[in-house]
């Protein structure tokens, strides 16, 4: 059972895994290979000359609104078929890891990418089996997304807060379902609409059309 009232901020030692690894020098360097990483142009987690080339300019530039997002999932490219796909549901773009990058990318430049990482924090919490280890995800859930002191809090109403809140003095991996189901909607009807409009949807699949044909 826990007593302790998650109200306060979020301190430096008690950063995210998720924060972590964003930051970390083995995730970031490494041995320079990534399995199953992909390799098209809009991924964050590509490493392609084309993907250097474009980073080189925003540093230049100063640009860092659309600087590449760390800590991405592995995924393999994807096909034409498969981008396309991404546009007939958002269940099926949410359902790709590649999608899920690329849609990543996208909230990124809507300073919205809170609701991602949330949404995926929370998949990771509903496949944790130990019982000290959902509890401190839990509890870095909150600190991270739900509080109202952390600047990457998400937008949920008042009756979920309410019942996070009461689940909280003895987490599950099913803490945040309610939450996590209303940040999924959010994102559907709110950002997907925008995304399939985005510069970078169409770009992805415009460019992956053009490989195709020459191909």
């Amino acid at each position: 059972m826990m007593d302790i009232l998650y109200t306060g901020p979020v301190s430096a030692d008690r950063e995210s895994p998720m924060a972590r690894s964003e930051t970390s020098p083995s995730r970031t360097q490494g041995s320079g290979q990534r399995p199953n990483a992909c390799c098209f142009c809009w991924c964050c987690c590509c490493s392609c000359s084309w993907n250097e080339d474009e980073n080189r300019t925003r540093k230049k530039s100063g640009e860092t609104k659309l600087e590449t997002i760390s800590n991405c999932e592995a995924c393999t490219k994807p096909s034409v078929e498969e981008m396309k796909l991404w546009a007939q549901s958002f269940d099926k773009l949410m359902k790709n890891p590649a999608g899920r990058n690329v849609f990543r990318e996208f909230l990124r430049t809507e300073y919205s990418e809170e609701n991602m990482l949330f949404w995926l924090a929370c998949e990771d919490l509903k496949k944790e089996l130990n019982k000290s280890a959902i509890e401190e995800k839990a509890r870095m859930i909150y600190e991270d997304y739900i509080s109202i002191l952390s600047p990457k809090e998400v937008s949920l109403d008042s009756r979920v807060r309410e019942v996070i809140n009461r689940r909280m003095q003895e987490p599950s991996p099913h803490t945040f379902e309610d939450a996590q189901l209303q940040i999924y909607t959010l994102m559907h009807r709110d950002s997907y609409p925008r995304f399939l409009n985005s510069s970078i949807y169409r770009s992805l699949v415009q460019g992956g059309s053009r490989s195709s044909s020459e191909s």
